[in-house]
């Protein structure tokens, strides 16, 4: 099994400097314009307004930091949760309108280098509660699947007994 890899202390000032880097990149999709009332969007709910290409641009944005985060050392389960985050996004921003708000309020990014964040400061207890999220959101995706397949089998077997 593949380990995450440490960061040396002679690497330290640069993987600071990426690190800020991905900061100002994920602000930029998040946070970089002001609403009034004070709350603020970035970029990424705005690409998502194009129809059919927005979010699926959004997404590779995001990639982006994902890419990053592996190149630090973020074991898997960081980054499947990263990956998780990502998908619902761009899942459910591509809802038209609806998608485009739960974009602005969901910020995948943000939530990703907090991930990322937490990882360093406490390795192991993120880790263990990534594995956790990664397996309960894997046993929803299955519980999901087997409704979508359960769900016509039932009403086919329904109308079978009706006529």
């Amino acid at each position: 099994m593949k380990t995450a890899t440490l960061i040396s202390a002679a690497d330290a000032p640069r993987t600071a400097e990426r690190i800020r880097r991905l900061r100002s990149f994920a602000w930029l999709l998040d946070n970089s314009i002001p609403l009034p009332g004070g709350y603020r969007i970035g970029l990424d709910p705005i690409i998502g307004l194009l129809p059919g290409l927005g979010d699926a641009i959004g997404a590779l944005l995001s990639a982006f930091i994902i890419n990053e985060a592996r190149s630090l050392g973020a074991p898997r389960s960081i980054l499947m949760r990263m990956i998780g985050n990502v998908a619902i996004e761009t899942v459910l921003g591509a809802i038209p309108f609806a998608g485009d708000v739960f974009d602005a309020v969901f910020k995948a990014n943000t939530r990703n280098l907090s991930l990322l964040a937490r990882y360093q400061l406490d390795p192991i207890g993120s880790r263990r509660s990534s594995r956790l999220f990664v397996f309960g959101f894997s046993l929803l995706l299955v519980a999901v699947v087997a409704f979508v397949i359960a769900l016509p089998v039932l009403v086919i077997v329904a109308l079978v007994k009706l006529f």
